[in-house]
């Protein structure tokens, strides 16, 4: 009997040593001690930060497009940026905020290669997502996870303070970094389940009365 609990005792330790070392308990550990630790990384890329105001983000776009720095991208629904240095070939990068009461909260950044075809292999969204990779470590710091999305696949993740970057390919052509606040993302999530447990609550209410 005791060799059995023994036993349980062993399976159940090297199951939780396994537990806390996969990538999923890292990225979960990392977010709840960045949010836990009050320290805010706001710093996003070309001046611009989380939490900036859409005031402040248009006029700062505005004068990134006077010096010849950016310029209004596909249909005028992003900015438009040539990167001709960051990464090993030339590549197009592409953005628009997402706000939440008029702040930045969430920052998705679109990347291409300039020169990309389905046949030139070194211009694939392979290379581009390592590339981009490469080039963030270098200026937001190493501490990358490598995760399975459920519904990106395989994705890069980093958190600092409240700041999480999400570096991740949506085919073979584009890669996409997302940035986001996650003391707001948090805090959104929760008044949306809150609203969905209502509607749900006031569904059943007039199916009830209508029955």
């Amino acid at each position: 009997m005791k060799m059995k609990n023994l036993g349980f005792i062993v399976v159940f330790i090297t199951f939780i040593v396994i537990a806390a070392c996969s990538p999923r308990y890292k990225y979960q550990h990392r977010l709840k001690k960045g949010l836990e630790s009050g320290v805010r990384y706001d710093s996003l890329f070309q001046g611009l930060y989380l939490g900036m105001s859409s005031r402040d983000f248009y006029i700062h776009c505005w004068l990134l497009n006077a010096q010849g720095l950016v310029k209004q991208g596909p249909n005028n629904f992003t900015v438009e940026y040539k990167m001709k240095h960051e990464l090993k070939y030339p590549a197009t990068m592409q953005y628009y905020p997402e706000f939440m009461n008029d702040r930045i909260y969430e920052m998705p950044v679109r990347f291409m290669y300039n020169g990309w075809a389905p046949w030139n292999e070194k211009l694939s969204a392979d290379s581009l997502e390592l590339d981009v990779l490469r080039w963030f470590k270098k200026v937001y710091g190493n501490d990358f996870i490598k995760v399975k999305h459920p519904e990106k696949g395989t994705a890069y993740v980093k958190v600092d303070g409240n700041r999480r970057i999400t570096i991740f390919k949506q085919n073979d052509l584009y890669v996409w970094a997302y940035f986001t606040d996650m003391s707001v993302k948090q805090n959104l999530n929760d008044t949306t389940s809150q609203a969905g447990m209502i509607h749900n609550k006031f569904n059943r209410v007039l199916g009830k009365k209508n029955e």
